[in-house]
């Protein structure tokens, strides 16, 4: 989604020691003069290394989703399986919201390094960028972490109860489950154009989000505890959903005769696997993010986040860093957890089992046969 250089944009842990010295006042007010300055909000000058860091991430996403892309219709168009069918519609559904939630935003962000970051008069302005800018945050993350419980839901129904999947979930449904989840997303991301919560910019000025930080009223806690309460039970769901399908697919293997195949077990396999690929992604990318922003609300609606206020701007910026990830690394479960690379694993798994069970089995032989001469000579 987008990258941001890593500083310390508070100017109060420098002030705060020399203020104690009168004969070092001049030297701090010199220290700050020419950094914009609003309240516990210092603008800096974004960065060459940010600039590349953003450029770097957006590049990368836009190849991986591509290639991703790729490779999803072209299973598709192969792919004479219903259920499998539906389960890549979900996945190139999810691999197309990645690439416009990497491109639209990341634009953006780079859009205001380039400018070298806000002014501080546009600090508490309702300017359209912003807006546009915290909006596309909160559609775009919501958007995958619905879609990836969707999936997991789809698969644990097929698993569990293939007859009720064939007669209830078509493609006609499914489009119509993807317009919805689509539509949820959107109508949280405009809840501000309603007065209902707020966007602002964040420290270093160069991203916008709900406003957890600042002056945030009992409307922003409520916006935030929406947005984080809907991606963590999203992310809840996905894991029960998983859980099922994985552990019935398990005891399914463990009382399958000996000698017997089934193609259909492989592909149910192979979108479980990925569906946990996505899920392990999506909790570690996200998760961050949508617990300090709804720690950081609550104690700015406390009144309470002043004394840390420096460590909760830290927090956000490495939350929004890692949910950056998400859309970069989405398109690397399906690359890599197809069902041909998961096949090669498992043969160089079994293969190099099969070795060392040789190896043990000559060692094993050579002992007794030396063993057996020692006993003879000694006789």
């Amino acid at each position: 989604m987008l990258a941001l250089s890593h500083y310390n944009s508070s100017a109060s842990p420098l002030l705060h020691p020399l203020a104690n010295h009168s004969g070092e006042k001049e030297e701090a007010r010199v220290s700050v003069e020419g950094l914009p300055h609003v309240g516990n909000f210092t603008f800096r000058e974004p960065t060459t290394s940010g600039i590349i860091m953003v450029i770097l991430s957006m590049t990368l996403g836009i190849i991986s989703n591509i290639v991703a892309l790729f490779i999803l219709v072209n299973a598709h168009s192969l792919q004479q399986r219903r259920s499998k069918a539906i389960f890549l519609l979900f996945a190139t559904s999810l691999v197309i919201t990645d690439f416009v939630g990497h491109l639209i935003p990341g634009a953006l962000v780079l859009r205001l390094y380039l400018s070298g970051g806000v002014s501080p008069e546009e600090l508490n302005s309702s300017e359209g960028m912003c807006q546009f800018l915290g909006g596309s945050m909160v559609f775009f993350g919501l958007c995958p972490l619905f879609m990836g419980c969707a999936m997991a839901a789809e698969r644990c129904l097929g698993v569990t109860r293939p007859l009720l999947h064939s007669s209830l979930v078509t493609k006609r449904r499914a489009k119509i489950c993807l317009v919805t989840m689509w539509t949820a997303a959107l109508c949280v991301a405009l809840l501000p154009s309603f007065q209902l919560g707020s966007y602002t910019y964040q420290d270093p000025g160069t991203w916008c989000f709900i406003n957890v930080l600042r002056d945030t009223g009992g409307v922003d806690v409520a916006f935030v505890a929406l947005f984080s309460g809907l991606g963590l039970a999203s992310l809840a769901a996905a894991l029960v959903c998983n859980t099922i399908s994985g552990l019935t697919l398990v005891l399914a293997r463990l009382r399958r005769p000996a000698g017997s195949h089934h193609s259909s077990k492989s592909h149910d396999i192979e979108m479980v696997v990925q569906l946990v690929g996505i899920m392990v992604t999506s909790c570690i990318c996200w998760c961050p993010l949508l617990i300090f922003g709804l720690m950081s609300a609550i104690r700015s609606y406390k009144g309470t986040i002043a004394e840390n206020s420096s460590n909760y701007k830290t927090l956000l910026v490495m939350g929004v860093r890692l949910a950056t990830w998400n859309q970069i690394l989405d398109p690397w479960v399906y690359i890599l957890l197809r069902r041909t690379v998961l096949r090669k694993i498992y043969l160089i798994a079994k293969c190099q089992a099969g070795l060392r069970r040789s190896k043990l089995s000559r060692w094993e032989a050579t002992s007794y046969h030396s063993s057996e001469k020692k006993d003879i000579d000694h006789v």
